[in-house]
């Protein structure tokens, strides 16, 4: 009985998650994503590594990733939250 709870929970989630990633890529989610990333990430890299850009101090290449990542992130995260939240009943 407790199995069949649980399977049926997993089962749920894995639907859940399936569904948030089709919301990920679809709808323009990923390209109004890359442009918000470009615009942030390129505004946060000046702030925070604008003296190694400049030639001043060596570039930390993964603070620059990880600058673009995580707008990028944080963009497609509220996009797919939005659009699960309008699919509920």
């Amino acid at each position: 009985m407790r199995f069949e709870r649980c399977e049926r929970k997993l089962g749920k989630h894995m639907l859940t998650l399936r569904l948030a990633c089709r919301c990920a890529l679809s709808d323009g989610v990923p390209r109004r994503s890359f442009f918000v990333a470009l615009v942030v990430g390129t505004v946060l890299n000046l702030i925070n590594q604008g003296d190694a850009l400049f030639g001043a101090a060596p570039i930390n290449w993964l603070k620059v990733i990880l600058t673009y990542f995580v707008p990028y992130a944080v963009c497609t995260y509220g996009a797919v939250s939005f659009q699960l939240r309008k699919m509920r009943p």
